[in-house]
């Protein structure tokens, strides 16, 4: 599947973005012109279902796989980093082997949907299409004036088909063995996607995690500074 992209910056050093669900490229309206300061030539993607980019026939056609597919459909192999958000990091994990980028970055990644009564449940998601703005305000209180904005615009983009997509993948083990690429992992304070005896694994498997203090799921909204502190080394 053809995904909309949009770029920043210019030359041979590329950097991809991918968007966690009910997102889209402008989720890194601060990230991109950042990464492009530095050199690199910026490509953010809509992953299907979302933004500007088809939507599937189905909710089959949103599995982890449908965008790990894309992903290498529409990208260059061997680029020089690879950034991924929630379910943006899942679809990047399972891409990796094929994209082989130099570095890869996993930001508070969904690597694990809980199954159970407290587990995964597609309404949790489908009814954000329902949000206004102030009920956005209310859920994320350190976001400037224009995300919630670009908020509101996503989710009505947004096809709320893909979260139930990934219904069959609740409860499986997504969790990545040992990084085929140097690879990073940032973490909200706390993680509720990756609890602290899973960053306790992913260490031991060589994954090198930083935690944002004080930041919540989508890092790079919450706290720029911090996130962009978080990627020195890596980027």
């Amino acid at each position: 599947m053809r995904l909309n992209s949009t770029t920043w910056g210019s030359g041979d050093r590329i950097a991809l973005l991918v968007h966690g669900i009910m997102a889209d490229h402008r989720t890194w309206r601060q990230v991109g012109p950042a990464l492009a300061e530095r050199g690199y030539r910026v490509i953010a993607v809509d992953l299907r279902g979302h933004g500007l980019s088809p939507r599937a026939e189905g909710p089959g056609g949103y599995r982890p796989s449908d965008y790990a597919d894309d992903l290498v459909e529409n990208l260059p192999a061997g680029i020089e980093l690879a950034l991924g958000h929630s379910l943006g990091a899942l679809a990047l994990a399972t891409a990796v082997d094929r994209l082989a980028p130099r570095r890869a970055v996993y930001s508070d990644p969904a690597w694990h949907l809980p199954a159970g009564e407290e587990g995964y449940r597609p309404e949790m998601f489908t009814q954000g299409k329902a949000l206004t703005r102030d009920h956005i305000r209310i859920l994320n209180r350190r976001w400037a004036e224009v995300d919630l904005d670009i908020e509101v615009e996503t989710l009505r983009l947004w096809d709320e088909r893909t979260a139930h997509g990934l219904v069959d993948v609740v409860g499986l083990d997504m969790w990545p063995g040992p990084p085929a690429v140097p690879s990073l992992v940032t973490l909200a304070d706390p993680s509720f996607v990756v609890p602290a005896d899973k960053a306790r694994m992913l260490k031991e498997r060589g994954f090198e995690l930083r935690t944002v203090a004080g930041a919540g799921h989508t890092i790079h909204r919450d706290d720029f500074d911090g996130f962009m502190t978080a990627l020195e080394g890596w980027i």
